[in-house]
């Protein structure tokens, strides 16, 4: 296999790339502004179409606490920019035949086995077997009946949070018999909700391969993909590159914590656990949109990018606000289903998805084009999500 060339992406003018300078510099600008209101430290990013980058570029401040500029290689905590590649890593032992899309969880994680669904009721939480077991499938596209202690307060939410799910100080092993244990949020395969189904699937890869889940991802995607800058932890030489936020929120005032990529995590979270830079980033969105190949490095076949990036969802409802309207999820992604509805431009079957504090990125097919943001600014990341899209949009003129 050929070795590939780590860093960004071959560069172009805008004009070679169907994008207009005036309105791709316009991006820049408006978040130029936003770091000179003081709302936004600082940010990467990058705009890529054809295979090729027509806007890579850094503004505003790498580290606020010390005046360091931002630069384009700096590193960022990309929390849920972990599931797309963890999917990744899924769908090509589903292709190797080590597993099956329909097999259940339990199969692989017998701690799943016999699992029961927590019911409010007015006597309390009752809990009710589950009527059908979550599958590989249901954890790839969150309908596993699984959930996040952050995303509400309700009975199976308070569990999760007195199980200390976030903690990073138990194995990928031990997490998922903690989780196991505790009460499902929901039957399985019957609503889509956010959830740590992720990290359930970081440990299925440990088990299927014998390798930790960094290890893995390290031979299997970041090493052929050149994502040199990509893994669970910082190491010590590149503790200056590491992004950080405001030490307060610019809106409320409340101090911001953010997990220490510096520290050696016991938890390598599947889910939200890896840090990264624009440009490894870009070579992993660039392998997708070729149809799982970049450099002669190819994980996945064609077709197997394009099932996972169709939606998956069909019907089955949401009531989770982080699906938007006009779009369905895929194994990994959220997947736009219509043109309209959602708030945000894109071409069906673009897919997107983001990080908690503040990443995101997008794929259109449909365009060839993708785009990444990069900045550490928790409680401003849908604002900037959508800005971003809509000033990327506005760029494309043919």
């Amino acid at each position: 296999m050929p070795t590939p060339l780590p860093g960004p992406l071959p560069r172009a003018e805008p004009t070679d790339l169907g994008l207009c300078p005036e309105r791709t510099q316009r991006l820049v600008q408006v978040l130029q502004a936003e770091v000179d209101r003081g709302r936004l430290p600082g940010a990467v990013v990058l705009l890529a179409r054809h295979g090729r980058v027509a806007l890579f570029e850094s503004l505003g401040q790498r580290d606020p606490a010390t005046g360091a500029a931002m630069a384009r290689n700096a590193v960022f905590r990309i929390y849920s920019m972990t599931k797309p590649v963890v999917s990744v890593a899924v769908m090509m032992l589903v292709e190797q035949g080590r597993l099956l899309l329909s097999d259940p969880v339990a199969k692989h994680l017998p701690e799943f086995s016999g699992q029961q669904v927590g019911v409010e009721t007015p006597d309390g939480l009752q809990l009710q077997p589950a009527a059908q077991p979550a599958t590989v499938q249901d954890l790839l596209r969150h309908t596993a009946g699984l959930t996040y202690e952050f995303l509400g307060v309700g009975p199976v939410q308070q569990r999760y949070a007195q199980a200390q799910l976030g903690s990073r100080e138990r194995s990928n092993a031990e997490f998922s018999r903690t989780l196991a244990a505790l009460p499902l949020f929901r039957q399985p395969g019957t609503e889509w909700a956010y959830s740590r189904a992720t990290d359930v699937l970081g440990r299925l890869v440990e088990v299927l391969t014998g390798q930790t889940l960094g290890q893995h991802l390290r031979d299997c995607i970041f090493e052929p993909l050149g994502m040199v800058d990509t893994a669970f932890v910082v190491p010590k030489a590149d503790h200056g590159r590491i992004a950080e936020p405001f030490a307060y929120d610019p809106d409320g005032g409340v101090p911001l914590r953010v997990l220490d990529p510096r520290q050696t995590p016991a938890l390598e979270s599947g889910g939200g656990g890896l840090m990264s830079t624009a440009a490894d980033y870009a070579r992993f969105l660039q392998c997708l949109l070729n149809g799982g190949e970049l450099d002669g490095a190819r994980l996945l076949g064609p077709r197997t990018v394009q099932f996972m990036t169709a939606d998956h969802l069909g019907r089955l409802p949401s009531r989770d606000p982080l699906l938007p309207p006009g779009h369905g999820f895929g194994l990994g992604f959220a997947v736009r289903t219509a043109t309209g509805v959602a708030a945000m431009p894109g071409s069906v079957g673009t897919y997107h998805w983001g990080g908690i504090a503040g990443t995101s990125f997008f794929v259109d097919p449909a365009a060839d084009f993708f785009g990444i943001l990069m900045t550490q600014a928790p409680n401003q990341r849908d604002h900037y999500r959508l800005l971003f899209r809509t000033l990327a949009y506005a760029a494309l003129v043919d």
